[in-house]
């Protein structure tokens, strides 16, 4: 039916004058950073998307940048992705939960100091109340961006587009520029 995600880390001393608060370097704030993470999760469970609001307001940084990103998506069904990338989240989190009729699906966690990675399904009971749940947590490290590079890698090895790497990137970035254009 929908999803809701945030992605935030804190600030540090001096974090206004870092590469990531320089848009000639980086590119733009909060929305390209984390928020290109978040849109890209949308796109993966709920297709192709159109912009319905998008905030990208500075509240805290002293930057040319924002550190806030609010986006509303939604695909032609409706379903809307709420999103919200944050460097002023003061602690590191990451969240999302993708709600489906019957239940629902969570993902808490990156490792590190995001906390442990975490998944929790919510299973509906036929006579509603508190949902039947379980949850799998992912001790240690993560190899997920190892994994990913090798495989984008021996798609370009390969001339082939196995993980669709490119087409969902271009998507990404064609909702971002579309939110910074309207800036």
């Amino acid at each position: 039916m929908f999803i809701r995600a945030r992605y935030g880390h804190g600030g540090r001393l001096g974090y206004e004058t870092e590469w990531r608060a320089s848009k000639d370097i980086s590119g733009g704030g909060e929305l390209i950073d984390q928020g290109s993470h978040l849109i890209d999760l949308a796109f993966a469970f709920l297709g192709d998307l159109k912009i319905d609001y998008a905030a990208i307001p500075t509240y805290f940084w002293k930057m040319n940048v924002e550190d806030n990103a609010f986006l509303s998506l939604s695909n032609i069904k409706g379903n809307i992705a709420f999103l919200h990338a944050s460097c002023t989240e003061w602690k590191n989190m990451f969240s999302l939960e993708v709600y489906c009729k019957f239940g629902k699906i969570e993902v808490t966690g990156l490792g590190g100091s995001y906390g442990l990675e975490r998944l929790t399904l919510y299973k509906m009971l036929p006579e509603m109340g508190p949902p039947q749940t379980q949850n799998w947590e992912f001790p240690g490290e993560d190899d997920s961006w190892e994994l990913e590079i090798q495989e984008f890698l021996q798609d370009i090895k390969n001339n082939t587009n196995h993980s669709n790497n490119l087409e969902s990137s271009k998507k990404v970035l064609d909702i971002i520029s579309e939110i910074y254009k309207g800036k």
